[in-house]
């Protein structure tokens, strides 16, 4: 599992500073779609700016996904990303590339995911107890 964790890691932490870091070299890079939804999607996504934050989340988080820091917090702060790019390949613009690239990411994001599972679970408790001092560092729950 070590081997497939740090396989997936390193082309899952590439890809995402890669897809990143093109449409600021070459805008013309950036994938539209092929279907009118898509496109229109696409074009929303970069009217409305929100495109250039996806775009450094991308970088940043791959970078770190790269060097292999803040992994708890950077696997689950992917997740809504996933879940925009999933949506658009699996729905709003399906090919034979769309299906793989959203495969692979759901693949790579699971296993890094299933990795760090242990720092997730407190994540599920129901019915816990606030901690309201100043400290910086958090008590431990009783």
């Amino acid at each position: 599992m070590k081997w497939l964790y740090h396989f997936a890691r390193l082309i899952f932490g590439a890809w995402w500073v890669y897809s990143g870091t093109m449409p600021f070299i070459d805008p013309s890079w950036q994938p539209m779609g092929s279907t009118p939804a898509a496109v229109d999607f696409t074009q929303a996504l970069l009217d409305s700016g929100l495109m250039v934050v996806v775009k450094v989340a991308e970088i940043a988080f791959g970078i770190l996904i790269l060097l292999n820091r803040l992994m708890p917090l950077s696997v689950i702060a992917i997740i809504p990303i996933n879940f925009v790019i999933l949506w658009w390949n699996f729905v709003l613009d399906e090919g034979t590339i769309d299906i793989v690239f959203g495969t692979l990411t759901i693949l790579f994001n699971a296993i890094m995911v299933w990795v760090w599972r242990g720092y997730f679970w407190p994540l599920f408790t129901w019915n816990g107890t606030p901690d309201y001092s100043a400290a910086i560092v958090p008590r431990k729950p009783r």
